[in-house]
């Protein structure tokens, strides 16, 4: 059985978590933002929207 640490090196405790139960296994997704980034959620969502619609 592999695994892998997906704990990213420096996960505040304080930061948002999503928690979704399936089956018998309890997942909990951290959510972190870049401190440094200069890209608006706008700008992230028109980047992927954008990136997605070049794939089709």
């Amino acid at each position: 059985m592999q695994t892998a640490d997906t704990t990213p090196a420096r996960a505040p405790e304080d930061s948002p978590a999503l928690v979704k139960k399936i089956g018998k296994t309890t997942y909990k997704v951290r959510i972190h933002f870049s401190q440094t980034s200069t890209e608006t959620m706008s700008d992230k969502i028109k980047r992927m929207l954008k990136n997605e619609i070049q794939q089709m």
